[in-house]
């Protein structure tokens, strides 16, 4: 096989360094040293490329279409339509909503996988020069053998998460492990069915577990580097997926993933030291960095790492940035999503038709908008006329403090609102994107619990969180395995709006048909929610088959 050239790697890995947007852990990056016979001779030489790995991987996240869309959030939370709408702007991107991922820029940009691979050819190239490098050359650290082992997990992580991200979005895809300069092209190379790129992501991620450690070295690199935690929450998430799309005829999930997923959490919980964030600091939990992030993506302007393309910037209007429109955001929050999401029953007592005895009963039962019901606080009846205000979870945090504007048609979500302004016309979002975070964590577990079938436990862990954040609607008791599945969606839909999780969440759990207008039965079985890949990546390579679903189609 062709080995890949050194410099062509590093100037890659520069290249993502770009303007100056790095924070400190980010900064250390090779000068003059980018070729084999300078690189690869001190731990400053394997900081530059691990910083290097950061960049491409923040890249592949952030980075979009002609308009700057970051990928991350279409994939994971734009494509299901119902939790925001994407407004025309001459891109065509509003197309995925209702299914077509076909559109030329959508196809071109979010079909391309190519920054992942970038991503994953940087890995495979630490992984083969750091093993092979003696700790005799680390003379500027402490520990030399930890160095070492450092440097090699977080490889193997990023690798693993790059591959999670990739099989997410496509379903098979082709399998690299070497550092060839093209590999996947150069050597013909076909798509990898899941099942393999999935073997593959656990070994990884094994191998980072015994290398990386639970605690950082400092608190430059905590949260947005790579420690045990973020290997046990890549593996919870994996092991869910797995459970649950290996085979999408059947309903069922593969019981010892959902096993494995389940002692992975419990072991996370017990050593790696999260909490969940006080309510009354709502927002610092998406800033970054909090005692519940677990990995994130470095974005804060403390170290000029913000940007003007987050996912906040297609959200927030004047009240936010001061030159954007006061009332105009290409995207704006479903009033549809608010009103399922952040409802609430109002209970009075009025005449209910009973279909089985077919006569009317007094009997207390959830009032509808305009209807005229009775209550009796302290014993005296009050005559109500419900409103559509008395119907809404409005004391739920995530409500009140996510969301404006709710008395216009476009609501619009504030949840990363933390802006900088470079200068006059420049506006910067300082909100670190959150990969995993504990939440998402204690969530899974209610989710591991009913393919379990405990439906108690998993209603305890839904109600614990709307407790937590000041809800009213709790899950009632003795509903259906089915009823609290859903329970758990919208819970889902609230706790993780908008950051990359959604649409993934209704795929594993088979609530997308309450969800998803576009997907039926039938798409879905046919594995129609992966995406198509970009005609672009076939042309040099005849063994680069299409997603299984879209042959044909484009």
């Amino acid at each position: 096989m062709k080995k890949k050239d050194i410099s062509a790697l590093i100037l890659l890995a520069l290249a993502a360094l770009f303007s100056g947007s790095c924070t400190k852990v980010l900064e250390e990056e090779p000068k003059n040293s980018t070729y084999v016979g300078q690189f690869w001779q001190s731990s400053d030489d394997i900081n530059s490329a691990v910083a290097g790995n950061y960049a491409l991987l923040r890249d592949a996240i952030t980075s979009g279409n002609w308009k700057n869309v970051p990928r991350y959030f279409v994939y994971g939370d734009g494509v299901p339509a119902n939790y925001f709408t994407i407004q025309y702007d001459g891109d065509g991107l509003e197309a995925v909503q209702t299914g077509d991922f076909t559109g030329q820029y959508n196809i071109e940009s979010y079909g391309d996988w190519t920054k992942y691979y970038k991503v994953i050819a940087m890995s495979n190239l630490i992984l083969e020069r750091v093993t092979n490098m003696d700790v005799s050359k680390f003379t500027k650290v402490d520990d030399p053998v930890s160095f070492k082992n450092k440097a090699l997990g977080q490889a193997y992580f990023i690798r693993a998460l790059s591959y999670f991200f990739l099989t997410r979005i496509w379903g098979d895809v082709p399998l690299v492990t070497s550092t060839d300069e093209d590999p996947i092209a150069a050597n013909f190379l076909g798509k990898t069915p899941k099942k393999e790129i999935m073997m593959q992501i656990e070994n990884d991620c094994h191998q980072a577990e015994k290398l990386l450690s639970w605690t950082y070295s400092n608190s430059l690199e905590a949260k947005v580097t790579a420690n045990k935690g973020s290997v046990y929450a890549l593996l919870a998430h994996l092991y869910l997926w797995r459970a649950t799309t290996s085979n999408v005829a059947t309903s069922e999930p593969i019981m010892s993933d959902v096993n494995s997923a389940d002692t992975t959490i419990t072991k996370l919980k017990a050593m790696g030291g999260y909490r969940q964030v006080d309510t009354a600091a709502y927002y610092n939990t998406f800033i970054g960095k909090s005692t519940e992030g677990i990995f994130e993506i470095a974005a804060s302007e403390v170290y000029l790492e913000g940007s003007s393309t987050h996912i906040a910037s297609f959200f927030l209007r004047q009240a936010n940035i001061r030159f954007n429109s006061a009332t105009y955001s290409r995207f704006f929050v479903k009033p549809e999503y608010l009103s399922t999401h952040f409802s609430k029953e109002f209970l009075g007592y009025g005449w209910v038709w009973n279909t089985q005895a077919l006569e009317w009963q007094w009997i207390e039962h959830p009032a509808a908008v305009g209807e005229t019901v009775y209550i009796y606080p302290n014993g005296v009846e009050q005559e109500v006329t419900v409103t559509a205000s008395m119907l809404k979870d409005s004391t739920d945090i995530r409500n009140r403090k996510n969301f404006t504007d709710l008395s216009i048609p476009q609501p619009t979500c504030v949840k990363y609102h933390n802006v900088n302004y470079r200068n006059n016309n420049s506006a910067y979002i300082s909100n670190n994107i959150i990969i995993f975070r504990y939440s998402d964590m204690l969530l899974l577990e209610a989710e591991i619990a009913l393919y379990r079938g405990d439906i108690s436990k998993a209603t305890n862990i839904i109600n614990g969180f709307r407790i937590r954040n000041g809800g009213q609607q709790l899950v009632k008791p003795n509903l259906s395995k089915d009823e609290v599945m859903y329970q758990y969606a919208l819970e889902r839909g609230k706790e993780m709006y908008l950051e990359g999780h959604l649409y993934y969440d209704l795929i594993r759990t088979r609530q997308y048909p309450r969800f998803i207008t576009w997907l039926s039965e039938s798409r879905f079985k046919q594995e129609g929610f992966y995406w198509p890949i970009a005609p672009a990546l076939f042309k040099n390579n005849p063994n680069l088959g299409q997603t299984s679903y879209w042959v044909g189609k484009i």
